[in-house]
């Protein structure tokens, strides 16, 4: 039967994603209140929810009591009729949660990597194990993972670079050989692209520059509300950049950024036997503070010039843990030099998992809309 614009199953699919696009906004919903929200009649209304239970992509969920007449079941999204799992790869754990079209939040798993046996597939497995495990969600649901990595992947090669923090993981081939291990959709993204969505996610900006400060460092690029990649996947890889002859002042035995602003150098600055007890020092260590700004400041300069962003991010352990108080500073540090706003992240704890988390979420409801299509048209 014809799909064309104006006919009934090109109706028929045009109310049915409405009604499934406001169940995910307002969560469960009966007739009639599907109705109201989507201006249709109840029968209609009914007969979205008819067509959109029988797809298996909602389910009674509950009672709801109005005002008037007796109470109505309502329908809600099912959170298990196609999953994802979000992975982020760090240096000492993996951090893994399961994603469904819902967004929900579902237990994070931290799984150790000493000792273990490290290689795309066996880390990714792992991962999507715990994570269904955790949420109690079959297996069999789990349809994609996102996978956050400290490295640039060059999609169209499948080919990682910089892979320092991956032992195990082969230059080439590593989505491969997950999809093999695993039969689902492979994501591979680079971490602070992850985090650089999360934060467009929780800012709305669509126009910046995220700097990650950590152990290592990074920078993602946001342009018109896509994260800009490169030709090889590798923008952003700054920790490698020389530093300039200025920044002898500072530091006369740094040859690169992550000589400055790395890990090391951060614990080094403010004591402690590693980055995180060293940072839990930063607020009451002013001087600390500025001698960061000052770090920092060198380190945008040459963003600032090349991309000229609207806004800088300051985001990984060491971006949340200086603040606002620390982006101030930085601010003040490129004032008369460069007019670039300059601010703290906003995305939270874990944004390499939130990125992963978006990612999914977009993805799996691309794939359930296309479900309702595929549904109508097999009943007409």
């Amino acid at each position: 039967m014809s799909t064309g614009a104006g006919t009934p199953a090109w109706l028929a699919t045009q109310n049915d994603r409405t009604a499934f696009r406001l169940l995910l906004e307002h969560g469960p919903l009966s007739r009639s209140q599907l109705g109201e929200l989507s201006g249709a009649s109840r029968p209609t209304a009914g007969q979205m929810i008819a067509r959109l239970e029988r797809a298996g992509l909602i389910a009674p969920a509950g009672q709801t009591s109005g005002a008037r007449g007796p109470n109505a079941t309502a329908y809600g999204v099912r959170t298990d009729s196609l999953t994802g799992v979000a992975v982020s790869i760090l240096d000492d754990r993996i951090e893994t949660t399961l994603v469904d079209p819902t967004d929900a939040d579902h237990p994070v798993v931290v799984l150790p990597t000493a000792g273990a046996d490290r290689s795309p597939a066996a880390d990714v497995v792992r991962a999507v194990q715990a994570a269904a495990g955790a949420a109690e969600v079959d297996r069999a649901s789990v349809s994609v993972v996102a996978v956050g990595v400290q490295a640039a992947f060059d999609a169209d090669a499948d080919r990682l670079s910089f892979t320092d923090t991956l032992p195990g993981w082969p230059e080439r081939g590593a989505r491969v050989r997950i999809e093999q291990a695993t039969g689902l959709g492979v994501v591979l993204e680079n971490d602070v692209n992850l985090a650089t969505m999360a934060e467009a996610a929780a800012t709305g900006l669509d126009d910046f520059a995220y700097l990650w400060l950590g152990t290592g460092l990074g920078a993602g690029l946001l342009v018109g509300g896509v994260v800009r990649r490169g030709a090889s996947g590798s923008v952003g890889e700054i920790g490698y950049l020389e530093v300039p002859r200025s920044a002898a002042a500072i530091d006369p035995d740094a040859h690169d950024f992550t000589d400055l602003l790395g890990g090391p150098a951060v614990t080094a600055l403010l004591g402690g036997p590693d980055l995180a007890s060293a940072l839990s020092r930063l607020p009451s260590r002013p001087e600390a503070l500025g001698t960061l700004a000052d770090r920092i400041a060198l380190l945008l300069e040459p963003v600032a010039a090349v991309v000229d962003p609207a806004c800088v991010v300051l985001g990984g352990p060491t971006g949340l843990a200086g603040g606002d108080a620390l982006a101030g500073l930085v601010r003040k540090r490129l004032a008369g030099r460069r007019e670039v706003g300059v601010q703290a992240a906003r995305a939270g704890e874990q944004p390499v998992l939130r990125g992963a988390r978006r990612l999914l979420v977009t993805g799996i409801r691309e794939r359930l809309e296309d479900a309702i299509v595929a549904s109508v048209t097999k009943e007409d």
